[in-house]
């Protein structure tokens, strides 16, 4: 398999999913533009140094003079009529954990809520023990893995937060497991401190402080050791308030690092405050009011959904897809990977879940995961489509038509994942 520096000719495709912009539109997808997937079919793609040097039709690229001269260092792989897409953007995990939440899992299907199960000292601080005793090692092994099994399904680019150490240390060596992953793994990864989690228990009785050792020393030392890209906060009752999510926020923004929030999971939120410092995406979105998707509609903001952690919590309500997009929004999809609530690696499965519970189509599914999960992390620049320039990230499904990915639930159609040049191959 070629090296990020080597060259690598993708032929014979049978549909390339592009998602080329299908106008002179600036800014992540809405509406009918989220069905717009730029299809070329007996399509090749070419890549070089781990870019996409140019994309068109087989027969075209086996004619080109570059191709012939270089045919002998030239990795070539018939793609014998699959289809290709670009490599998903899961644009909202929680990978640093140690194990698995049984107790939870069989609490929750004898009929405890999730807010049950937290007050009886299960749920978000059930992990943190286990995070805080661990060493920074056994942290990146268990990201590594959570990684490569991603990208076995078509993952290619990741966020990843911390945010089940809620200490200084813990939060920081969780960072840090988080890179020594990345370094491994030939894909791409964006880091995220989640110090804003829950609050833990030794600060119940005084969550201000709590919020003020976040913004006062977990979010500088992140920023001055470049150890996160964002800074995320779940805005949510039991945990951070709209205001305690703003004073994390403008620390953030004072230290040069993007923002993120987990809003509207459990209960509604007003937005407009959290608007004024430009997050890149607000995650969840299942209760929002009709007058905040005005306002997300008018900015760059994306919501990123996840439908898997209502699958796994067994909730009837999915988050609103279909007025989010028929409202204007930028909605993009994510697995939220961690072990209370979403234990899934699988992209495919959360668009099949988008597609049958929240009415998405699969064309508006591909698109989510892709294009505008890299709109999310703000790299829309090098990520999400199959275009000169962009970085190479692809992956082949063993399917005929690219509506098969989501209608092929519970199993795994990758055959192939290229991550910035690098074959995966299952």
């Amino acid at each position: 398999m070629p090296r990020r520096d080597g060259s690598l000719l993708l032929a014979n495709i049978g549909q390339l999913l592009t998602l080329r912009s299908p106008s002179s539109k600036c800014g992540p997808r809405r509406g009918q533009d989220l069905s717009e997937l730029g299809i070329l079919e007996d399509a090749a793609v070419l890549c070089v140094g781990g870019k996409i040097v140019s994309v068109g039709k087989t027969k075209d690229a086996l004619r080109d003079p570059w191709i012939k001269k270089n045919q002998k260092t030239l990795t070539e792989i018939d793609c014998g009529g699959k289809v290709v897409v670009p490599g998903f953007v899961d644009s909202h995990t929680h990978p640093v954990f140690v194990r698995s939440r049984l107790v939870d899992f069989e609490k929750r299907i004898s009929g405890a809520s999730y807010e049950e199960i937290a007050e009886a000292g299960g749920g978000i601080r059930s992990s943190v023990e286990g995070v805080r005793k661990a060493s920074k090692n056994t942290l990146a092994n268990n990201v590594l893995g959570a990684l490569q099994e991603m990208a076995l399904q078509g993952t290619t680019t990741v966020e990843a937060k911390s945010g089940y150490g809620l200490t200084l240390d813990s939060e920081l060596k969780s960072l840090e497991a988080i890179r020594e992953a990345a370094n491994r793994w030939p894909g791409t990864v964006v880091r995220t401190l989640l110090g804003a989690h829950v609050v833990p228990k030794e600060f119940q009785s005084c969550s201000p402080k709590y919020v003020e050792l976040v913004c006062r020393e977990m979010v500088p030392k992140a920023a001055r050791r470049k150890l996160a890209h964002f800074v995320d906060v779940f805005t949510e009752r039991g945990a951070f308030s709209v205001k305690d999510t703003a004073k994390i926020f403008k620390a953030a923004q004072e230290h040069g690092m993007g923002t993120r929030a987990h809003v509207g999971q459990l209960s509604q939120a007003n937005l407009q405050l959290l608007l004024e410092f430009n997050p890149a995406s607000f995650d969840h979105m299942d209760h929002v009011s009709d007058d905040d998707i005005a306002l997300v509609a008018s900015r760059e903001t994306v919501a990123t959904l996840v439908p898997g952690a209502n699958y796994f919590l067994g909730l009837e309500k999915y988050p609103p897809a279909r007025k989010l997009i028929d409202g204007g929004v930028p909605v993009a999809l994510a697995t939220d990977y961690n072990p209370g609530s979403s234990p899934t690696p699988s992209m495919p499965f959360v668009m099949s879940l988008a597609c049958t519970h929240m009415k998405m189509s699969p064309a508006e599914s591909i698109a989510a995961a892709t294009i505008n999960g890299a709109w999310a992390l703000r790299l829309q620049n090098r990520k999400g489509s199959i275009e000169p320039g962009k970085d190479a990230d692809m992956a082949v499904f063993d399917v005929g038509d690219y509506r098969e990915i989501p209608y092929w639930f519970g199993s795994n159609r990758c055959t192939l994942t290229v991550l910035n040049g690098t074959c995966q191959p299952l």
